[in-house]
């Protein structure tokens, strides 16, 4: 049944590019529909290529849970609805579809990869979940949309590294904190960092006597995402792929995530979002903010995001906020799941 889906397939143009990435859909026009078309609907949406929207102007529907499920994401301008993980209350239902649209239409692409991305890491663990997006950032690396971003952005800078360590660890007691220490660059992560930071997961994953582990960041930011200098030096894409596998500290701080606190202030964004969610526990200051710009620059979170944001708040919100980089405040962050505390201490 895809009569209300139409054909489920990109329409590939002849220079590789989809003429069809994303479709929206008016789930208001199944009120009435049988609990067999609600299933058949769904089944067709699993197989899609393009992104799947749901629009729902009317109440929510249990009977439409499969469908919901089913979609990238389901809007609705509805109070309440935020119960739902499936559904994303917005003020406006055509603004939101308008800022998909405009992202999508300037880097299909990435959007189409990351929305089939975030159906197979949920479901995967994660291991094979973090290689999947390792696999998938690494090609867009290579992509004609990252290109264009860098073409846009200009030349790299220069910037001189300072003579003392990026992450700083203090043990006490049963305690280890972690500081990430670049507050000149808001605490990029720069390969160095990266480095430094699965160092540092390391010590408190070989050594069980540690009970708790805090990272935080000095200075106003958290961490800003990736160093934005060090992009577009990767030339070879299967070799980025080993070396995110490899080098990351995403997987050990997964295993280490019930000992792990993370606490948010200022900007996270892109990798600060993702490393944050890898923790039982996230607790935000005042004024903090997560946002992810990935999808805007032809590429897909590349820090594990995939993985530890759809877990906490489900692949459906974590579409919305990687699509369209929105920004998401620390109290909507609370009632998400995104974050567990918000706490009274500020810059």
């Amino acid at each position: 049944m895809n009569g209300l889906l139409g054909d489920t397939g990109l329409e590939i143009t002849e220079d590789g590019k989809p003429g069809r990435p994303l479709v929206v859909l008016d789930l208001d026009a199944l009120h009435d529909a049988s609990r067999e078309t609600v299933t058949r609907l769904a089944a067709a949406i699993e197989r899609a290529l393009p992104l799947v929207i749901g629009v729902l102007r009317a109440p929510v529907d249990p009977r439409l849970s499969p469908v919901l499920a089913a979609t990238t994401l389901t809007l609705t301008d509805r109070p309440g609805s935020e119960l739902a993980y499936q559904v994303i209350t917005v003020p406006d239902i055509d603004a939101a579809l308008h800022t998909l649209d405009a992202v999508v239409a300037r880097t299909p692409q990435a959007a189409l990869a990351c929305g089939q991305l975030l159906r197979q890491t949920i479901r995967l663990a994660t291991t094979p979940a973090l290689a999947a997006e390792a696999a998938t950032y690494s090609m867009l690396l290579g992509g004609s949309e990252f290109a264009a971003w860098l073409a846009d952005r200009g030349p790299a800078r220069t910037v001189d590294a300072p003579d003392h360590d990026l992450v700083r660890l203090r043990r006490t007691g049963n305690q280890l904190s972690i500081v990430l220490d670049h507050p000149q660059r808001r605490n990029a992560l720069s390969v160095r960092l990266r480095e430094e930071l699965l160092a540092a997961v390391q010590v408190a994953d070989a050594d069980p006597s540690i009970e708790s582990v805090e990272l935080s960041g000095t200075g106003p930011a958290f961490c800003s995402g990736g160093d934005l200098d060090e992009f577009g030096r990767a030339l070879d894409p299967v070799a980025a792929y080993l070396v995110r596998l490899d080098r990351a500290p995403w997987s050990v701080m997964d295993r280490i995530a019930d000992r792990l606190v993370v606490r948010a202030n200022g900007a996270c964004i892109g990798a600060g979002v993702e490393m944050a969610a890898f923790a039982a526990t996230v607790l935000a200051a005042p004024g903090t903010f997560f946002l992810f710009p990935e999808v805007r620059m032809g590429l897909v979170p590349g820090a594990g995001g995939t993985v530890s944001v759809p877990r906490r708040i489900g692949r459906w919100r974590a579409a919305w906020l990687m699509l369209t980089g929105e920004r998401l405040p620390a109290e909507t962050a609370l009632q998400w799941g995104l974050v567990d505390e918000l706490t009274g201490d500020g810059d």
